[in-house]
């Protein structure tokens, strides 16, 4: 006897009215191991708009609830035009908790770059300065991201065919609590890691405390994966990851994509962003924006001049090189006094 296939249970949201009819559910356009989303018609302006729920068996837990919560609190402080917006947050009464948020149609760049491969150069640069700009209104509100992973930048197609990119998933930003969220690891007692190995900061992955310039680094991966469909490291489990974003020195967009030829000044800006020392990345969001779309403004090809607030410490020559390079220049400048004392003596 053959039976028939199971029927998968309906999700009890779809169709449903929702705060006091103010949203009545259609379809569910997304599903994580947090919740689902769901395009929702508001009959009172005939707008669709996108809910998150957290499902209700896990919004007794402290960690993912507060995440929930700090999501959208953060965004919904947001006014920049490439943030997703947030229209309301709270509990439905049942234990779930929603966010209403914009509609947004198209795909992640991450779901971009895995279809196509690696994207133009302008194309990309296009796409990471706009995350800059809403970055940078973050981080002058005291807001780091601190998940920021292709996954997180929504590209939608305006009605000129214009693409626009928005910045989703705040549910990390300023992390104070102690609770650890599901797969974070513990790496010492007083700090702790939280967001997406690949692409996370050096001190990010080692639990310290982190500021806009993390958010910057992160950036710098993205950008790089999105130009050669690569990460700037190679490693296989997020340990790997974590320990030579510490570690090791990123490889060169040119040694991920041979076939590619990038501007000197663009491979420059990126190799800053990527310096495992905060305070030898560009400063801010809006200081790498700059970097990016001046570096495209350079022919290919010409050399780059080095930015101006880049010191020959960072430059990337090793550091005993350096060493070895100062004493050879003082034994030579001291070579010169003694000559020229000499010089001097037998004249007299």
């Amino acid at each position: 006897m053959v039976q028939a296939p199971r029927m998968r249970p309906k999700d009890p949201f779809i169709g449903r009215e929702i705060l006091d009819g103010q949203f009545q559910i259609i379809q569910k356009i997304g599903t994580g191991g947090m919740g689902s989303v769901y395009k929702a018609l508001r009959p009172a302006d005939a707008r669709m708009v996108a809910i998150k729920i957290l499902h209700p068996k896990l919004a007794g837990r402290k960690d993912v609830a507060s995440r929930f919560r700090r999501e959208a609190r953060a965004t919904q402080q947001l006014t920049h035009p490439n943030t997703v917006k947030v229209f309301d947050y709270g509990d439905l009464g049942d234990g779930s908790l929603y966010i209403v948020m914009e509609l947004l149609e198209g795909m992640n760049l991450h779901q971009l770059v895995r279809r196509q491969g690696p994207i133009e150069t302008e194309r990309a640069v296009s796409i990471l300065v706009q995350v800059c700009g809403a970055l940078q209104e973050a981080h002058e509100l005291g807001i780091v991201h601190r998940d920021l992973k292709p996954e997180n930048i929504f590209l939608c197609k305006q009605s000129e065919g214009a693409e626009f990119a928005k910045v989703l998933d705040f549910g990390l930003a300023k992390v104070t609590e102690q609770q650890m969220r599901p797969g974070s690891l513990i790496l010492t007692q007083e700090g702790m890691v939280f967001g997406t190995p690949e692409f996370m900061s050096p001190e990010q992955a080692q639990g310290r405390p982190l500021d806009a310039r993390s958010d910057v680094y992160s950036l710098a991966v993205i950008l790089f994966e999105a130009l050669t469909g690569k990460l700037p490291f190679i490693a296989q489990t997020p340990m790997e990851y974590i320990q030579k974003h510490v570690l090791e020195k990123p490889l060169k967009l040119s040694e991920r994509a041979a076939d590619r030829t990038f501007p000197v000044a663009l491979q420059a800006a990126i190799a800053k962003a990527l310096d495992k020392r905060p305070e030898r990345r560009w400063q801010s969001a809006a200081d790498f924006s700059r970097a990016l779309q001046t570096a495209l403004e350079i022919p290919q090809g010409a050399p780059a001049a080095a930015p101006a607030d880049v010191s020959v410490a960072s430059s990337g020559v090793p550091a005993n090189l350096r060493l070895l390079f100062a004493i050879a220049l003082g034994i030579l400048l001291l070579g010169i006094v003694l000559a020229l004392a000499i010089v001097w003596w037998v004249v007299e």
